[in-house]
């Protein structure tokens, strides 16, 4: 078993199953909308909080 992470195998699998069942494609039902994310204002040195953010208002939006 590996010692570290590598997310580059991994990813690369699901990405292609994603991308194959469409899962990134628009339905064409609904209304359209847009959600608005802040310019990043990084003040300092970057640390998790950045990215974890980043990751929910993701996460929300799809």
């Amino acid at each position: 078993m590996a010692t570290t992470y590598d997310p580059t195998e991994i990813e690369k699998k699901w990405y292609k199953t994603w991308e194959e069942q469409g899962y990134f494609k628009p339905s064409g039902h609904g209304e359209s909308f847009c959600i608005m994310i802040p310019p990043p204002n990084v003040t300092g040195s970057l640390h998790m909080g950045h990215g974890f953010n980043n990751a929910i208002m993701d996460a929300l939006t799809r």
